[in-house]
């Protein structure tokens, strides 16, 4: 399948999204060094369940909440992506919706929608994965994870980025159909992600992510705060998390389409 959902490790990232970057091998420029050690510090997490709160903001300042699941899960192959499921609990018009992600490390990211309405799955095209996730300031594509080898990396400089200094990495897409021209992604001293900046396919600042609220699980430093900043409409999105527990014994069972369906 042909791309690109982030982030992260989200997820972090939604997801650099918590989900976790896979390793590149054999390349030396600095950028890429720099990319590698981020994703060898995130390795061996295993699994993820978190309980999030999303808050989408209008350009005039009104809220509307959601409460959602999200879970993730480490494959051990530096050349297979994570694993990821996200469900909306409330409120009633998208209770029961949920996300099945499987990110590939080249062109094979695989997205499916549970839709509890239509009582129907569908997966999530190549051309679909630009557009925005349930309303919010996250795209399809912003979810599946920005896993090393997806991207080419060059390191920027420094600068300064809250009260630290960050390593500025701009990262541009190898695969065909993203919705960024490029990322301008910085790391601070901690190799934990404070910002990512998207540039649409005209080069223009389109969104920035900032990662806040960082707390140690463990060895590993997650954000329980999230931040996505749309510069071209004024609307944003931002995930609490109210909870997060790694290593609680999730299985590939757990991220099949008929998990998907029953996780409600």
């Amino acid at each position: 399948m042909k791309k690109k959902l982030t982030l992260a490790a989200l997820a972090a990232a939604l997801m650099a999204l918590v989900v976790v970057p896979a390793l590149a091998v054999g390349q030396r420029d600095p950028g890429t060094q720099i990319a590698q050690e981020l994703a060898q510090r995130n390795r061996g997490y295993g699994d993820m369940r978190a309980e999030v709160e999303m808050v989408l903001r209008t350009a005039d300042g009104r809220d509307s909440r959601r409460a959602i699941r999200l879970t993730s899960l480490e494959r051990p192959a530096a050349d297979e992506g994570d694993l990821s499921m996200i469900v909306f609990d409330s409120p009633r018009d998208v209770a029961g919706t949920a996300l099945l992600s499987h990110a590939g490390v080249g062109e094979d990211d695989q997205q499916w929608l549970y839709l509890p309405a239509a009582r129907r799955t569908r997966r999530i095209s190549s051309g679909n994965m630009t557009g925005p996730f349930v309303g919010s300031e996250f795209s399809y594509e912003d979810i599946t994870g920005g896993e090393v080898d997806k991207y080419t990396w060059r390191l920027l400089g420094e600068a300064p980025c809250g009260q630290a200094t960050c390593r500025r990495l701009e990262t541009r897409p190898r695969y065909e159909g993203s919705g960024y021209a490029r990322r301008v992604v910085s790391i601070d001293a901690e190799y934990r992600i404070q910002q990512i900046e998207f540039f649409d396919r005209r080069d223009q600042r389109m969104k920035t992510l900032t990662y806040s609220d960082y707390r140690r699980h463990g060895r590993f430093w997650r954000a329980h705060r999230w931040t996505m900043v749309n510069h071209q409409n004024g609307k944003s999105t931002t995930l609490v998390f109210r909870s997060l527990e790694l290593g609680t014994g999730l299985n590939e069972r757990d991220f099949t389409r008929a998990a998907l369906e029953r996780a409600r």
